[in-house]
């Protein structure tokens, strides 16, 4: 089995270990004793830059801004007898799901240096300034007034933090180290692991999503529709918690329930493409395609979504039970 030589060695080759108070600054371990919770190891705050508390500082306060922003624009447009601000109002709630989301993705990716997690976080961004430029283009004169100060600090600090992130994601991982040890094996697996939880974190988000998205672009929807999609929104917050809970408790059966469950959601993205099909051959309005297309668009990427998460699945389960689950969890250093 391979391995790779510790990042930094708490004694000098050829002398006896010495008491860590009397070694110099320089020869003293550089990290704290990592802190368990039930989302994995994390570093304490005190052992973070001051840069990087200063950028995490800065963007959990923008995205709080946008957050916000986003439920103005949602109040505001429910006070709003007019139903040509329905299409907005759809955008707006999901922008405000993947806003919130997008504050647990940095928490996580900063305090646990976690790649995965950082990697979703920009895709989140991504997905929330795409959204705004279609929305914006889409809009009427009034509307566009009434929404420019969320699109431009959307954008704006989009870019920022696409930007700042992504000079992140490029720096050295040192927690697939400090958690894995110097065994190939177990980094690989920790990567894996943290793969999965933010794939189906990320899958939870697509699912709400879509839902708000059908939910609110159709206002005659059929009663059997609406129990469909009511069930959908807790048969996907079920499935998200039993997911995340077989990776971290590395509990194989779970695993396959959780697998198991997904398969009424493939089914659901099926009967979904069928009703918009449908709808599109006996409508010949084209102001009706949008959220339409918007919907296929959203299954699309959250089977796209699902096919990372299995494959990653699929790999890890057999590597559960080589010590990872003990490193991440124990109370001691790692």
């Amino acid at each position: 089995m391979a391995e790779t030589s510790p990042l930094l060695g708490n004694q000098i080759s050829g002398q006896p270990p010495e008491d860590p108070d009397l070694l110099s600054a320089n020869l003293r371990p550089r990290h704290q004793q990592l802190i368990p919770t039930p989302c994995g190891p994390r570093k304490p705050w005190s052992e973070l830059s001051w840069l990087l508390k200063l950028y995490y500082c800065f963007t959990v306060a923008s995205l709080l801004a946008l957050l916000g922003l986003a439920l103005s624009s949602i109040l505001k447009q429910r006070m709003d007898t007019d139903v040509t601000d329905e299409d907005n109002f759809t955008v707006s709630l999901i922008q405000f799901v993947g806003i919130s989301f997008c504050i647990y993705y940095i928490s996580r990716g900063v305090l646990q240096e976690n790649k995965q997690e950082l990697v979703v976080f920009v895709l989140s961004v991504l997905l929330l300034m795409v959204r705004s430029v279609v929305n914006y283009l889409v809009l009427e004169s009034k509307s566009k007034q009434e929404l420019l100060a969320r699109f431009v600090c959307i954008m704006c600090l989009g870019i920022i933090h696409v930007f700042c992130t992504t000079m992140l994601i490029k720096r050295r991982n040192m927690m697939a180290f400090r958690v894995g040890g110097a065994l190939d094996s177990l980094q690989e697996q920790y990567f894996l692991l943290n793969l999965c939880f933010s794939m189906v974190t990320f899958d939870l988000q697509a699912q709400l999503c879509l839902c708000i998205l059908i939910t609110t672009s159709d206002s005659a929807m059929s009663a059997p529709n609406i129990i469909i999609l009511g069930v959908g929104v807790v048969w996907a917050c079920l499935t998200a918690t039993v997911g995340a809970v077989a990776v971290l408790k590395e509990a194989k059966v779970l695993v396959w329930v959780f697998m198991v469950q997904n398969l009424p959601q493939l089914a659901f993205f099926v009967y979904l493409m069928y009703e918009v099909g449908m709808k599109w051959f006996q409508d010949s309005t084209y102001s009706t395609y949008t959220l339409e297309a918007a919907a296929v668009t959203g299954a699309l990427i959250s089977l796209a979504i699902k096919g990372v998460l299995f494959w990653g699945l699929i790999r890890l389960v057999h590597s559960f039970g080589q010590g990872l689950r003990e490193r991440m969890f124990a109370d001691s250093k790692c």
